[in-house]
């Protein structure tokens, strides 16, 4: 068994060099959010049916930035490029999600679907001009970034003034507007160090800092996705528990 345990994190950490940070976070981030993966999915059946769901997309967020990690891990460590198009990619699929789990909190207190599509429009905008900047068109990372910052603002005012706010303050259960509150607060502070990162390409305002984006990038994906989806899980065991309360006073 030990051997076997051996054997597949040797698999995992082929080609690691000792010392070499941003190899390290690429490892660690494809086990910490497989790890959340498993743990969302087995906590899954102790909360309240309208948080089911939820709890599966945070599982989804953290699966498939699971495996999209592996294969960042193995490009960095093979060539010692940036992986730039499959962290777009793994982002284009797993940022939507994040802000579908603004709408599952709420659409049980009247949240709208128009709501869940401004917020994946706005996540669109942001991702799309963000990779033409950092990918395809180098010469305008500027331009792009402004545009791909309009996209991150629209997500912010949703949850901080929009309908997402809204809703959770008119909500009954308390559980909701905090769950709200925790995920506006990722979107504000955590999300941030994306557009920074943006801002150390060369060209950009912070291009001279010697920030690593890579290691900026996967220390705020682990972050992001896994805090996320334990703000998610905090609320429906919270809620869960207290509506059971409630009704066995009943």
């Amino acid at each position: 068994m030990e051997q076997l345990v051996s054997n597949f994190v040797n698999l995992l950490a082929v080609d690691l060099r000792p010392g070499d940070a941003v190899g390290f976070t690429f490892f660690t981030g494809y086990m910490a959010m497989l790890a959340a993966s498993i743990f969302f999915i087995v906590e899954r059946g102790q909360v309240d049916g309208k948080w089911k769901t939820s709890l599966l997309i945070s599982a989804l967020i953290t699966f498939i930035a699971a495996v999209h990690y592996y294969y960042m891990r193995g490009i960095y460590v093979e060539t010692g490029a940036s992986p730039t198009e499959f962290r777009y990619i793994d982002w284009t699929l797993t940022v939507p999600l994040m802000c579908v789990e603004f709408y599952l909190i709420i659409k049980p207190y009247g949240g709208k679907i128009s709501t869940m599509w401004k917020l994946i429009a706005y996540s669109v905008v942001m991702l799309v001009a963000g990779y033409i900047g950092e990918g395809l068109d180098k010469t305008s990372t500027i331009l792009w970034g402004v545009i791909s910052t309009l996209g991150y603002i629209g997500i912010v005012y949703e949850a901080t003034m929009g309908d997402v706010k809204k809703v959770a303050d008119s909500s009954t259960n308390p559980e909701v507007g905090k769950a709200v509150r925790l995920l506006r607060n990722f979107v504000i502070v955590g999300w941030a160090i994306y557009p920074i990162g943006y801002m150390t390409m060369e060209g950009n305002l912070l291009s001279n800092t010697g920030w690593n984006l890579d290691l900026l990038y996967n220390i705020a994906d682990a972050v992001n996705k896994i805090g996320f989806g334990l703000v998610v899980y905090s609320a429906a065991v919270s809620s869960t528990k207290k509506e059971a309360t409630a009704t066995a006073k009943a």
